[in-house]
């Protein structure tokens, strides 16, 4: 059978669970899949395993860990996870963000967390007014406002997340990207660093120059930070053909990056087929050992399993 590489995306790793999302990864979980990796996957740093692919010598259910965005628990809770269990991440990031920047998804997170309820009144902003008063409704009014605004025009998404924010009489929250000195701590613990764009736009809501400004702001930026060249790449949310196309790819390539990351299900092998631009990669949701060795097993067997992700 033919080696296969599984990549697996995080976001965050929160230190203790957060009644609003249940089903976020927290220390404990994250530890418990760190082991069951090692045990049953060969763990390899993203930067070997895609010079692996293209030598085609990749250790059978070989795996990488990456991160998107730059949360500041990755620095706080999952890199110690990793260096107790001697494993290597990719931390893929998003520049505009670092020293106490919010992305829009989290104003707006902070915004429900935050409203007092027991309705947060949005029509006036030309959306709804949504009940608050349970948590349940909090989770339903996330998930609704989160959908109606991701496909936006990046402008207007950050000015409507922002209204929604006063509207609910909230603030940003304490921070939670990395700060630039946390980033350097991933860097001096040998983690693998990669490209986000510098605000992570959905690539194919933008025209073509802006999408290749943003790319290169970012891998520029990120190159400042960290004194090294930066050569793998995330493509923001990350779906094929819906957020980002070959233009977008063309970009990432005359950028000089080895290789770039999507969020479609699958998993890479090597031969004539391989597309260093475009890697599959998979998020296994589920809580319990057995689901999440069989999650990964079918992802192996399935190029796009049922339930979609976002980078």
């Amino acid at each position: 059978m033919t080696a296969t590489l599984s990549i697996l995306i995080y976001h965050r790793v929160l230190a203790r669970p957060d009644p609003l999302f249940p089903g976020e990864v927290d220390a404990a979980l994250f530890e418990r899949q760190l082991r069951l990796l090692k045990r049953f996957y060969a763990p390899l740093p993203l930067a070997e395993a895609v010079q692996r692919l293209q030598d085609g010598n990749l250790p059978p259910r070989a795996a990488c860990i990456t991160f998107d965005d730059g949360y500041a628990d990755n620095a706080q809770v999952a890199l110690p996870l990793l260096q107790r269990h001697g494993l290597n991440a990719t931390f893929f990031i998003a520049t505009s963000y670092l020293d106490g920047g919010q992305m829009w998804n989290d104003t707006v997170i902070e915004a429900v967390r935050q409203a007092a309820g027991p309705q947060l009144d949005l029509r006036k902003l030309g959306l709804d007014c949504l009940p608050v008063a349970s948590l349940a409704q909090r989770q339903a009014a996330i998930a609704a406002l989160l959908g109606q605004l991701k496909y936006l025009p990046f402008d207007r998404r950050q000015q409507l997340a922002l209204q929604i924010r006063r509207q609910a009489d909230a603030t940003a929250g304490p921070p939670a990207m990395l700060s630039t000195a946390q980033l350097r701590q991933l860097q001096a613990a040998g983690m693998g660093l990669g490209a986000h764009t510098a605000s992570h736009p959905i690539l194919s809501t933008l025209p073509d120059q802006a999408a290749q400004r943003d790319i290169a702001d970012g891998k520029h930026r990120l190159e400042d930070l960290i004194q090294t060249p930066v050569t793998v790449f995330a493509y923001p949310n990350g779906k094929a053909g819906r957020d980002f196309g070959a233009p977008h790819m063309a970009m990432v390539q005359k950028l000089g990056f080895q290789a770039a990351v999507a969020t479609d299900w699958g998993v890479a092998r090597p031969g004539a087929n391989l597309d260093l631009l475009q890697l599959p990669r998979f998020t296994p949701w589920d809580r319990g050992r057995l689901a999440f060795l069989w999650r990964l097993r079918q992802n192996r067997r399935q190029a796009h399993p049922a339930r979609p992700d976002a980078g």
